[in-house]
């Protein structure tokens, strides 16, 4: 099952993916009108260096998702000075509305100006870009600058008319980025800006920037006490104990529908030898990302997925058509060789659990099956009070299997999708390699949005590689479809995602702690604990805070640590075995008996009221 990283949201733009080919590095980013003018402030950006630092290198600068960047070699490390005064430049620039002009030059003429200007990269993107023609039997390409005023640079396009039509921008920060993506080549430094068509947009994007940087999951998690990370094992999660309680009531939750969903769940080895990840594929594709493992002469990994162990199961009997849909879900320990440098708290990590199922169905069942994966969704992200969207990911450009094998899952889905009533759009070629799928994204609190869920149409890996079959009501042997299924994807990133969406306030169904009882005295300690009692009774997590100090200090805290519930005893409450629940939003609710408030909270659990 596929596993997609997603930008820590602070950091947004340190997760765009590298740009390693010489294709790659001359395209701008640029499919929108937006997208030429953030590649038009890159230009005027790489302007103001050049002015500041004349012996400055340039790498590439396009645009990306929010904004842009430019990387350069540069004789000193950056400052939060010099981006005022490089930005300050950037402004003289667009106020003097330079034009862009394209120029179209012979190769050869184009490789003598830039290394006459000492730009030794952009003359290393020229020469790979011949190599390439020549090895293709071409000829060798005609090139294209941009010029606005002095500064030039080798580049495709497109650009706004003249600097005077980029919109309002901001230079954000400066990060370290090896040229081509290649931790062998040097150093360099990116500057990462945004630029917006109107002052409030840009106004609101850094809001959302600042208030990601509040929700940031890496810095609630240890001001909450959820979970930590340490160098031991890098990319892993140390859970705490609060912080599995949110894991275990997303587990609960999963296999509560699972149940009901007629699933069986199973457990699968992590360790497992190289021959099965040459069975599936995985060897030749994935193995740089596995954790390999030397045992008695023979090649071992940590699996970095469930697919191919769930084979074994199915194929421990005969199978017959009757038995059916056949559903196997694990919450198997995965582990996945990620790049240090990538890693990033709970969103990219190392060693994860995802709500994985495997299912096993007959081709006149796909599209039942496919609608019901999909009410699980709707139902799934209710639960959060999210709404998914769904993007289909059709047959990439390299693709195992039959055409059409691929024609029918293909045809199969749409048609699920068509009556499922969720929005969905078409991504096309973004199929895995062995099957199309459906991807879900969500909308979290910012306006992100992030990939969670995911259902792959298996044709080919797991049923061809591994010669599934079950026997027809003919007695004739026949293929099995495979459904690869995730809804919250992995548990580890699908939580970094709430905490940042509920800045650490979940709802009370999967809260850490539900309620605090504050004693106002200690003579209400003995009441407080009785409380708590007929709480856990109904199954709800709670905690008593019997410290030394006073009611409001103890509120105060109880609300700094978002529990949902706040529940004050003095002598009136005690002696009428009723109490106070505050919110942690600091409303004042009537008073309650205890049993009627337990009846209540658990009926909020168990319904698994959003808000």
């Amino acid at each position: 099952m596929n596993e997609r990283a997603n930008p820590e949201p602070d950091e947004e733009f340190l997760a765009t993916p590298e740009r390693g080919s010489a294709e790659q590095l001359l395209d701008a980013g640029a499919q929108s009108e937006l997208d030429a003018m953030r590649h038009s402030a890159a230009h005027v950006m790489a302007e103001a260096v050049l002015d500041l630092f004349p012996d400055a290198r340039l790498g590439i600068g396009p645009a990306i998702d929010n904004g842009f960047y430019y990387d350069f070699d540069l004789p000193r490390p950056l400052t939060p000075d010099d981006l005022v005064a490089i930005e300050s430049r950037m402004a003289a620039s667009a106020a003097a509305d330079r034009p862009f002009v394209r120029r179209e030059i012979p190769w050869a003429e184009a490789r003598t100006e830039v290394e006459r200007a000492g730009q030794g990269f952009k003359v290393e993107i020229l020469d790979d870009l011949a190599a390439r023609a020549r090895e293709g039997g071409q000829e060798l390409p005609v090139t294209s600058f941009y010029d606005h005023g002095s500064f030039t640079d080798l580049c495709r396009g497109p650009h706004v008319a003249s600097t005077g039509r980029i919109g309002p921008f901001k230079l954000l920060s400066v990060a370290g980025a090896y040229w081509r993506g290649d931790e062998k080549r040097p150093m360099l430094q990116r500057i990462y800006g945004t630029v917006w068509a109107s002052q409030e947009e840009l106004d609101r994007y850094l809001w959302r920037r600042e208030e990601a940087k509040r929700r940031d999951h890496r810095r609630l998690g240890v001001q909450l006490d959820l979970y930590s990370f340490h160098d031991v094992s890098p990319g892993s999660a140390f859970w705490h104990p609060k912080g599995w309680r949110v894991w275990l009531s997303l587990q609960e939750a999963m296999r509560e529908l699972q149940e009901r969903r007629g699933y069986d769940e199973i457990a699968t080895p992590m360790v497992v030898a190289e021959k099965l990840w040459r069975q599936s594929g995985h060897w030749d594709l994935y193995r740089d990302n596995m954790f390999l493992i030397e045992s008695e002469g023979q090649t071992f990994s940590l699996k970095p997925m469930n697919c191919p162990e769930s084979t074994f199961i199915y194929k421990s009997r005969v199978r017959s058509y009757r038995d059916l849909p056949l559903r196997l879900a694990e919450y198997g320990r995965l582990h996945r060789n990620e790049r240090s440098g990538t890693l990033s708290g709970l969103t990219r990590v190392r060693h994860f659990v995802q709500d994985d199922s495997h299912i096993f169905v007959r081709p006149d069942q796909l599209a039942d099956e496919i609608a019901a994966l999909l009410a699980e969704v709707d139902e799934v992200y209710a639960w959060f009070g999210l709404k998914p969207e769904v993007r289909f990911g059709t047959k990439p450009d390299k693709a195992l299997g039959d055409p059409a094998l691929w024609e029918r899952a293909e045809a199969l889905i749409l048609d699920a999708l068509r009556a499922s009533g969720l929005p969905w759009s078409v991504k096309a070629g973004d199929g895995a390699f062995y099957a199309p799928k459906i991807d879900v994204h969500i909308e979290d609190a910012l306006g992100r949005s992030w990939q969670t869920a995911t259902f792959q149409v298996d044709l080919v890996m797991l049923p061809e590689r591994f010669d599934l079959a079950y026997i027809d009501e003919h007695g004739q042997p026949q293929r099995p479809i495979a459904i690869h299924r995730a809804v919250y994807g992995s548990l580890e990133r699908f939580i970094g995602i709430l905490v940042e969406h509920y800045a650490g306030a979940f709802p009370l169904w999967c809260a850490p702690v539900q309620a605090v009882v504050v004693p106002i005295a200690d003579r209400h300690l003995p009441a407080a604990r009785e409380l708590a009692d007929v709480l856990r009774g109904r199954r709800l997590r709670v905690e008593v805070d019997g410290s030394d100090g006073r009611m409001q200090n103890k509120i105060r805290l109880a609300t700094e640590q978002k529990v949902p519930y706040i529940l004050v005893l003095g002598d009136r409450e005690a002696d009428a075995r009723t109490a106070a629940p505050r919110t942690r939003a600091g409303e004042q609710l009537p008073v309650e008996g205890w049993e009627a408030l337990a009846d209540r909270l658990a009926g909020e659990v168990t319904r698994r009221v959003v808000g």
